[in-house]
């Protein structure tokens, strides 16, 4: 007797803001494929709950199967969670913000389907590094994201002066966030760190209907002002000369 078919797991988008006109940005495919399934595997319950309530999923939420993704990078608890795919009950897989698996902890339970031959299926939506990169006019040919820089004043400091050193002897754009009640405190060591030559991009709430995006030499920055971006999601991008 040959074995039931596997499930397949799915990669949701979920939006990056909640003010973002979504529900009418929304793939067909991604809200389709949403309803079918009744199994999660997310980042958060309750940002995955607030995801499916605007995909305006058919099945009451308290009826479906969300987990959390453990905290751990350990293999075992994730293949657990995933031998239900295995079995034939397929999942979706939903981040807080944006695309899962991409700077996201979805990207181990990902690499654990893979490990046990399960089938993966991303789904087109909204992604901060993408957009941003493609609003930003920097090299969209080579780039490269790393997440959060150091909190320490001189550490991040000397993590910038490697990310625009690294930029200008590959002339790749270097891309980072920011915990966005520190955005303000990050922009003023950019200022006050970064050549007057290097170009620096601000992506500020993305897809919401106030975002902000702007390219500009460090030295324009400094007599520019970036107030609205306190405390919001915002993304960094720059590009230093040779």
């Amino acid at each position: 007797m040959s074995a039931p078919p596997q499930g397949v797991l799915y990669m949701l988008p979920s939006a990056l803001d909640s003010r973002a006109l979504w529900h009418a940005d929304t793939p067909t495919t991604v809200r389709e494929c949403a309803h079918r399934l009744d199994y999660f595997l997310v980042e958060s319950a309750k940002s995955a709950r607030a995801t499916l309530k605007r995909l305006e999923h058919p099945t009451p939420l308290r009826e479906l199967d969300i987990v959390e993704l453990p905290p751990e990078r350990g293999g075992s608890p994730l293949r657990a969670l995933l031998e239900p795919v295995r079995a034939g009950r397929s999942a979706g897989v939903i981040s807080d913000a944006g695309c899962p698996g991409v700077a996201d902890p979805g990207a181990l339970v990902v690499r654990a389907a893979h490990a046990m031959g399960i089938e993966v299926v991303p789904l087109v939506g909204p992604s901060s590094i993408l957009l941003g990169l493609m609003a930003s006019g920097l090299n969209g040919q080579s780039f490269a994201f790393h997440g959060y820089l150091p909190v320490d004043d001189a550490e991040r400091a000397r993590a910038l002066a490697a990310l625009e050193k690294t930029s200008a002897q590959l002339r790749q754009t270097q891309l980072f966030i920011e915990t966005p009640y520190r955005n303000l405190k990050m922009f003023e060591t950019l200022r006050a760190h970064c050549r007057g030559d290097t170009l620096l991009c601000i992506a500020s709430a993305l897809t919401a209907p106030d975002q902000y995006v702007r390219t500009l030499t460090v030295a324009q920055w400094k007599a520019a002002d970036v107030a609205r971006i306190d405390r919001r999601p915002t993304l960094f991008l720059l590009l230093a000369g040779t």
